[in-house]
């Protein structure tokens, strides 16, 4: 089967010209886009047309998550913000106390729940010029109105997690740090690579298939909950950013240079598809039905079958 014979990317209405870095949808016509300097907007038709909200913070979204229809997350520099009303209002929440790193700033970079309750957000602390002096890594059991920090072991930036189900999650970060938890977030544990690469992006389908992605065309994927990785070789180098699978068979890849990957057959082989855009591709959104990917210059594709 070709590549446009398993659907086609076409560009949206592109939101203000502000790197997009996240998008997520609560069901095919709910769903928002995020990035640099506090952009967030909605859309309630699919894409057609999309609403500013005014977040009012200047500092750049790295991801938003939504544990349900109306309970979602979203990290900004050192800020975390949770709406309760399907995205309609966000609260700013305190997630630390202003002397809890007096070394350094922290970054939030992403953030996912493990159930209602028991969530975690990971990212790193800054020293004074911007260079990374520890990782960070920050869990709440009360449905985010208060965190503690959890010691994981490394101290190297911590930029991606993902649960599957209540027990079983995993984080990935600069160097090919890989970390694993089989108890909800409480503690991890580190797995082997295979790489010092850069790692941007994990996605699991269920407690033992997962594909992870990053620097200059890595490709990793098990079959054993992490025990060991599979580097997935390609002719493709071009720095990949997100993964995600929509179903046990089909998973899409996007980064650099507007590059799509798509896989049908568990991540073992990829082709390219045409996203119609050079632009740097950093957030990516795939169901069974629909997708989404944004980038820089608020460039939003649509996936088309």
């Amino acid at each position: 089967m070709s590549a446009a014979a398993q659907g086609d990317w076409a560009a949206r209405a592109t939101a203000e010209k502000v790197d997009l870095v996240a998008v997520y949808f609560t069901s095919a016509t709910r769903g928002f886009v995020a990035g640099d300097a506090g952009y967030l907007a909605s859309t309630s038709d699919g894409g057609k047309t999309w609403d500013k909200y005014p977040l009012n913070t200047p500092d750049d979204i790295n991801e938003i998550y939504f544990r349900n229809d109306d309970n979602g997350y979203l990290v900004a520099g050192r800020k975390l913000f949770i709406t309760k009303d399907g995205g309609r209002t966000w609260q700013e929440t305190r997630i630390f106390r202003s002397g809890d790193f007096p070394n350094g700033t922290p970054e939030f970079l992403s953030i996912k729940f493990a159930d209602k309750k028991r969530g975690v957000v990971v990212g790193s602390i800054l020293n004074a010029k911007g260079d990374v002096i520890d990782s960070l890594a920050m869990k709440t059991e009360d449905a985010g109105d208060t965190w503690q920090r959890i010691r994981v072991p490394s101290k190297k930036e911590l930029i991606h997690l993902d649960f599957n189900g209540s027990s079983h999650g995993w984080i990935v970060g600069d160097d090919g740090v890989i970390f694993a938890t089989t108890d909800g977030g409480a503690t991890w544990r580190a797995q082997s690579s295979g790489t010092e690469m850069p790692l941007y992006n994990v996605d699991f389908r269920d407690d033992y298939e997962g594909y992870i992605v990053g620097k200059s065309g890595t490709i990793l994927r098990t079959e054993n909950g992490g025990a060991t990785w599979q580097t997935v070789v390609t002719n493709f180098k071009e720095t990949f950013l997100r993964v995600d699978f929509a179903d046990d068979k089909n998973g899409w890849i996007v980064g650099y240079g507007g590059t799509v990957l798509r896989s049908a057959d568990k991540g073992r082989t990829w082709i390219r598809q045409e996203s119609n855009t050079r632009a740097h591709l950093y957030g990516l959104y795939m169901t069974k039905k629909y997708g989404c990917a944004v980038g820089a210059g608020g460039t939003i594709i649509e996936y088309v079958r």
